[in-house]
């Protein structure tokens, strides 16, 4: 078992971080930060297909595991992650349980889903695919992303979802999708949240939350609140806030 999913499947929280800049410089740099698992932002980031298997070997030569948030919950998108190495995915805009089931089923080898079987870079093309094969699905670790007003009135039937190892919020599709875009602050986001932290906490599904703005303080009460699988940071968010300008004085 990696040791993302061991720590969401023992009530132990995991650190991670985004990428969005397809380098494999900046990946391997990344890789050896000590963070459990980074993920590739299929979704929003520009990743090539061949990059994302060479960013999964940079990021594994740091012991880091890599994830991925696929564009879409289909099969090309999520057989193109794992074909290249991926080992966790974050499944963007689940409103039901369908779409998890889905998306659980098209990541997942038979008995256990429906994925197409055969010779790719996760198995170093059939060389290692009798080891790899079998136990990849029971390996892979997934997070469904709870980011539109649907899918809270529907968060009972996606926690009970079988292979579901945790959930994270996305706080701007949500915002948007009740008509408050980026109003975090406004007391019916605040209870949404609040609904959706208390339902995953009842069901016992790990909690998740991405701290955009790398704070060390936010990072800490975000643990101490409770949250599991907590994504700090995005790639280019630390080098806009490293490489910023000093304002001369004098």
């Amino acid at each position: 078992m990696n040791k993302v999913k061991y720590k969401l499947n023992n009530g132990l929280y995991s650190i991670g971080t985004w990428l969005q800049l397809s380098n494999v410089s900046v990946a391997e740099i990344i890789g050896n930060a000590g963070y459990d698992w980074v993920a590739m932002d299929l979704e929003h980031g520009f990743f090539s297909p061949d990059m994302i298997g060479l960013i999964c070997l940079a990021l594994e030569k740091g012991g880091t595991i890599p994830f991925a948030r696929v564009a879409q919950v289909n099969p090309k998108d999520i057989k193109q992650a794992l074909d290249a190495g991926v080992k966790g995915l974050v499944l963007p805009m689940i409103k039901t349980a369908k779409d998890l089931q889905n998306g659980i089923s098209w990541a997942k080898y038979p008995p256990y889903g429906s994925r197409g079987v055969g010779y790719s870079r996760a198995n170093l093309f059939g060389r290692k695919f009798d080891k790899t094969v079998p136990e990849s699905s029971k390996d892979l670790t997934i997070i469904a992303q709870i980011e539109h007003i649907t899918a809270v009135q529907n968060l009972d039937e996606i926690l009970e979802v079988k292979g579901l190892d945790g959930i994270m919020v996305g706080p701007y599709d949500l915002s948007a999708s009740m008509g408050i875009t980026a109003e975090f602050d406004n007391p019916d986001f605040i209870s949404v949240m609040d609904k959706i932290k208390i339902k995953a906490e009842n069901s016992g599904v790990p909690m998740g939350s991405h701290i955009v703005q790398p704070d060390p303080e936010v990072l800490c009460k975000k643990i101490q609140e409770g949250y599991k699988f907590i994504a700090y940071g995005i790639d280019a968010v630390f080098l806009y806030n490293a490489v910023e300008c000093p304002v001369v004085t004098g």
